[in-house]
């Protein structure tokens, strides 16, 4: 009891968040999201999405496994990928079934906000996700002039079943 009261007493002095902060960067993103989006083709066409996305949260939020799988009217993605934090610093591996491309990850974790960026051998891409609770933000931007997408932007909500 007198532990209970202790703590307590503690979280009323402490600063909003700090005990927050003890837990991984990607503790915020940990469910079921679903919504919609665009993706913007190379030849100038831009489609609706509709999209899916799971995050298991691992390690006290410095460890994710993220699926996130969009279908258009002419193009699906699912991208993979598995990522470590160590402070702000993000690091993994990610793959996408369709391209049939993958490779390594690296990026920050800050706040609200992941960018990451993401290089293969025949597709690399910049991805930042911005979760403000229940609601989350994905732009994706390829970085190669040749690719047959040029980028992608998806508005989810957790817990949606879009």
């Amino acid at each position: 009891m007198r532990r209970m009261l202790v703590f307590f007493a503690l979280s009323l002095l402490l600063p909003a968040g700090a005990i927050a902060q003890s837990s991984g960067p990607f503790s915020r993103l940990e469910g079921q999201w679903a919504g919609t989006g665009t993706i913007d083709m190379q030849d100038g066409r831009r489609e609706a999405l509709r999209c899916r996305a799971t995050y298991d949260v691992l390690e006290r939020g410095h460890g994710l496994q993220l699926n996130i799988r969009c279908a258009s009217e002419s193009f699906n993605f699912n991208l993979q990928s598995s990522a470590k934090a160590s402070g702000t610093r993000v690091s993994g591996i990610w793959s996408e079934s369709t391209l049939n491309a993958g490779g390594e990850l690296s990026g920050r974790a800050e706040g609200d906000r992941i960018s990451i960026i993401a290089k293969g051998q025949t597709f690399s891409a910049d991805l930042n996700l911005t979760t403000r609770g229940d609601r989350q933000s994905v732009q994706i931007k390829s970085r190669d002039p040749q690719s047959q997408v040029v980028g992608a932007s998806m508005s989810l909500r957790r817990g949606s079943a879009s």
